[in-house]
């Protein structure tokens, strides 16, 4: 007999986005369902293991009011419960790994406590529920309307029947729109569909983003942690990808702002000028705390290298998903394999037996991430489609203004080497709103989009995908599901209707939420 659950709003998926939508629904005082396929909420910060990418003003502008206190809230648990040193801990832009390429690298587990934080107060009132190891797996839909979605948790198979008046996605690839119905795209859009100049000549669904499967590692001189040889290693040494000469399994990677190949180095210290990779994603640096705290850097393996791009991870069956997630796996192990035993070093040796792999900072067994990275997920097909054209630096003249923004964000147009046509694309974008349009679904009634998953293009995803954008989503919709109930009208009626979508601007303004940009140029 399947259990039934009643809720005002319910989030399948518990994404970073799917997060802030539960946080900001439970806020407006509504009884709120979150769900997650793993034991870990949080998406890309969390089992995902992908420290935050952001843009050169985040300490200043260009986020949420919540996503800034949870930057500093970062900074402070270091302080708090880490034995700094006295320098870094009067640093007010503390950064835990000093990582080339975010400014406030930190530790997977601190973000999880920071979020579950976050929602303790609603979970404590009862105002909203979390659910962790349930996925949905079917869905009744009514008259363009969800009536209910059917949850499994992925351990003990038990089925629970959930109903609510608006329905979430908050999962990182889409997988609500795939289990209602709802129309959505993926993969690449052709020229003809989207008009972007730089989109593909032809209509490429299964060509996506690659998925990376992060691990945790750190070095300590002078000691052995080589793994066993992984099964596929032979495959991947001698396997030559398109934009290379080389072998994957080296120091070349794919370089996405030149669709060519692009050589790297190991340690600052030693790189000859090259980019030095172990402090491309470092999370802890032991120069900011007391001297012997930590052995060594603490480092996520998410480089150029360990892009796995021979197939997609949805859309496809699920035996030949499977085999791309085993794939993206295997492909990680067996870089870290060579970098153990084979990748030269600058002084003529071979490996670096002391890289060791971190399970504790995974929280898995093998010091992999819970999940896949998703770059690309599922897209609605929406009231209004973000394009090329809207946010390029080569297609306009000044950066776009849309009626109905809700936020704001920032970030290259950034896709790694794809799954069919192995493209890369790299451009500069202006700092671009986020137009409400995009999260109302052309069809569906009740359902809102979380997360990566709103009205982008394939190309304009690339610059969408980044933390601070995913945040400010999840946040939006959850006051906009809110709204529709309070009000009694649907999303499409707010973002249609002048005075109600001024009226949800202005309340999301005075929720911290930016939703305009100061006065600045392309990245």
């Amino acid at each position: 007999m399947i259990k039934d659950l009643s809720f005002e709003i319910a989030v399948i998926g518990g994404s970073l986005g799917g997060c802030l939508a539960a946080y900001s629904a439970a806020k407006s005082g509504k009884k709120v369902l979150l769900t997650e396929e793993s034991d870990w909420i949080g998406g890309q910060l969390t089992s995902q293991a992908v420290p935050p990418d952001e843009h050169r003003w985040i300490e200043q502008f260009g986020c949420t009011k919540t996503y800034r206190k949870f930057r500093n809230d970062v900074r402070d648990y270091y302080r708090s419960h880490y034995p700094l040193t006295n320098d870094a801990m009067k640093n007010d832009k503390l950064d835990p790994g000093n990582s080339s390429v975010s400014r406030i690298a930190h530790e997977p587990k601190v973000s999880l406590q920071l979020l579950t934080t976050l929602l303790a107060p609603y979970v404590s009132n009862g105002s909203l529920t979390v659910m962790t190891s349930f996925r949905a797996v079917r869905a009744e839909v009514s008259d363009d309307e969800i009536q209910s979605v059917e949850l499994q948790n992925t351990e003990t198979k038990q089925l629970v029947r959930i109903n609510a008046k608006y329905f979430l996605d908050g999962t990182d690839v889409g997988e609500l729109l795939r289990v209602t119905g709802t129309e959505y795209v993926t993969g690449a859009e052709s020229k003809e569909e989207t008009g972007e100049p730089s989109a593909l000549d032809r209509t490429e669904p299964l060509d996506m983003q690659p998925v990376t499967h992060v691990a945790a590692i750190d070095y300590i001189e002078g000691e052995d942690h080589t793994i066993q040889k992984p099964a596929s290693y032979e495959y991947w040494k001698g396997f030559i990808p398109s934009y290379s000469p080389h072998s994957i399994l080296s120091w070349y990677g794919p370089d996405s702002s030149t669709g060519k190949e692009k050589k790297f180095g190991m340690f600052d210290k030693d790189n000859d000028g090259l980019f030095a990779l172990w402090s491309y994603r470092r999370i802890i640096d032991p120069t900011n705390f007391e001297k012997g705290f930590f052995k060594g850097d603490v480092t996520l393996l998410n480089w150029p290298q360990n892009d796995y791009f021979l197939g997609p991870i949805y859309e496809v069956t699920d035996e030949e998903a499977e085999r791309h997630k085993k794939g993206a796996k295997e492909l990680t192990l067996s870089f870290l394999y060579w970098l153990q035993t084979e990748a030269p070093r600058p002084d003529g040796g071979k490996g670096y037996p002391g890289i060791r792999l971190r399970p504790d900072v995974t929280g898995t067994e093998d010091g992999l991430a819970k999940a896949p990275y998703i770059r690309e997920s599922r897209r609605i097909k929406s009231q209004f489609r973000v394009d090329e054209t809207h946010i390029s630096a080569n297609c306009r003249d000044e950066a776009p203004k849309f009626f109905d923004t809700v936020g704001v964000g920032c970030y290259h147009i950034d896709l790694h080497i794809t799954t069919v046509t192995n493209t890369f694309y790299y451009d500069n974008s202006y700092p671009f709103e986020i137009p409400l349009g995009a999260f109302i679904p052309v069809r569906m009634k009740n359902l809102i989009p979380a997360c990566k998953n709103i009205g982008t293009t394939h190309l304009t995803n690339g610059c969408f995908r980044l933390h601070p954008v995913e945040w400010n989503i999840g946040e939006v919709a959850g006051y906009l599901a809110a709204m529709s109930i309070d009000t009694g009208k649907r999303p499409a009626e707010i973002r249609n209707d002048p005075e109600l979508l001024q009226s949800f601007q202005n309340h999301l303004t005075q929720q911290g939420i930016e939703i305009h940009w100061p006065h600045i140029t392309s990245i």
